[in-house]
């Protein structure tokens, strides 16, 4: 049977790349635990979370090129956040380009609406790898700086480490529940 070191040394960078993909805070942050503790590198993990929330945004804004105007049509879920991305975007271009991986709910969103509205190919390639590398840094060195926060209450934190996974893994999942419901019953008021 393979121990968890050896599972999350094996996979664990892989998983940032496809975790942070698309939503992938929780992931990132239980990584730069991870690398906290000792079994994934920091750079590494920014890196990797730098390569897929890149590579991940990317997609999106070229899928909202592509696909854009008739998937938004057939998503009614999406058009209150499209106003609300549309009405940021005009008042704060620049701001939201660089900080909408730190917007719950609209990291996805953002680039297929910018993709789908024309937005130039050039200037979303400067403006998502810049957003990138600064959400990688900051939500990567989150999770690390999480398990030294962890260290100061508990003295050997290796006993508690899969515990405080797990919480970060479910207290992740719940928040991501409470902002699924949270957003269809906005959409049903509507």
């Amino acid at each position: 049977m393979i121990s968890l070191s050896e599972f999350i040394s094996t996979y664990g960078y892989l998983a940032v790349v496809l975790g942070t993909m698309l939503e992938g805070e929780i992931v990132l942050v239980v990584a730069g635990f991870l690398a906290h503790q000792g079994y994934l590198g920091i750079e590494g993990v920014i890196l990797c979370a730098f390569v897929g929330s890149l590579t991940g945004d990317q997609a999106f804004f070229l899928l909202g090129r592509r696909k854009g105007a008739e998937s938004l049509a057939r998503r009614p879920r999406w058009q209150a956040r499209t106003e609300r991305i549309r009405s940021m975007l005009h008042e704060h271009k620049r701001k939201v380009m660089l900080g909408f991986r730190f917007m719950y709910g609209l990291r996805s969103v953002v680039p297929f609406v910018l993709g789908a509205s024309g937005f130039p190919l050039r200037m979303f390639i400067v403006y998502n790898g810049i957003g990138a590398a600064l959400w990688a840094v900051a939500v990567g060195y989150g999770g690390y700086f999480f398990g030294y926060a962890l260290e100061s209450f508990f003295a050997d934190i290796s006993k508690y480490e899969h515990w405080a996974i797990a919480a970060l893994i479910v207290g992740g999942f719940a928040l991501w529940l409470f902002h699924r419901i949270r957003e269809k019953k906005r959409i049903r008021k509507g």
